[in-house]
């Protein structure tokens, strides 16, 4: 039987069978029937092994609900930190930060990594060589950014990400653009600049969008954090079975 990996982030649920390290099809969901969606997932075959990872906690009754539908069952949110510790990761982690650690620790072996994940928040997090965690931190996401210039002033518009950003602003739309992506992309440079000769890896849904606007050498690995709880899932099938 194969592994069934879920990783409920802040705007969307995304979830992919794994073999060891070898992800399947990535399913990818926006609702509020999380636990439908799940188990939609589980009809089709039982798992081994659920991994749920969560930015929230998942309720007793739905962990009992999953509990049922698999073998094991591996729920990773605030209130089940042992995995952190296990890991070596502190506490205060969410999981899908600390899945794309571990992800990075194994993909780059002995090298130091910047792992930046351009999501709903747009977080880095730095490793050493020997894969230990030396910090991170927390912005908010490129469309966050938009929405809250949007939401929080008086006259500004909603605008989507463009393909093209002028590198300064001539109007109140590409003013908009520039100042967010050029504001990301300096934010960035400068995080690169404390590390310079660590890995750079880009994740998350914008990682590509801000890849190819970069000079520097990156390694983009969308399924970052799917492939931290694949890993995660592996190893509690070796110890476990």
């Amino acid at each position: 039987m194969a592994n069934l990996i879920v990783d409920i982030g802040n705007t969307a649920v995304k979830a992919s069978w794994s073999e060891k390290m070898t992800l399947g099809k990535t399913f990818r969901y926006q609702g509020e029937k999380v636990r439908d969606f799940i188990l939609s997932l589980t009809a089709r075959e039982r798992p081994e092994v659920m991994v749920v990872s969560s930015v929230y906690g998942i309720s007793a009754a739905d962990e009992a609900v999953f509990r049922d539908a698999c073998g094991d069952l591996l729920i990773l949110d605030s209130a089940h930190t042992e995995t952190l510790v296990n890991k070596g990761l502190p506490t205060h982690l969410t999981y899908d930060r600390a899945a794309s650690v571990l992800a990075a620790r194994y993909l780059f072996r002995g090298k130091g990594c910047t792992v930046v994940d351009f999501g709903t928040t747009l977080t880095v997090d730095f490793t050493g060589p020997d894969g230990s965690w030396t910090g991170g931190n927390i912005s908010l996401g490129c469309r966050t950014r938009f929405k809250a210039l949007n939401r929080y002033s008086r006259s500004l518009p909603l605008i989507d990400i463009p393909e093209e950003v002028p590198p300064m602003g001539q109007s109140v739309a590409t003013s908009i653009t520039s100042g967010v992506i050029s504001g990301i992309i300096f934010e960035i440079e400068g995080y690169i600049g404390l590390h310079p000769d660590n890995i750079l890896v880009f994740t998350g849904g914008d990682a590509n969008y801000f890849a190819k606007r970069m000079k520097n050498s990156i390694f983009v690995v969308c399924n970052l954090v799917l492939m931290g709880l694949a890993l995660i899932a592996d190893e509690y099938v070796k110890k476990n079975k």
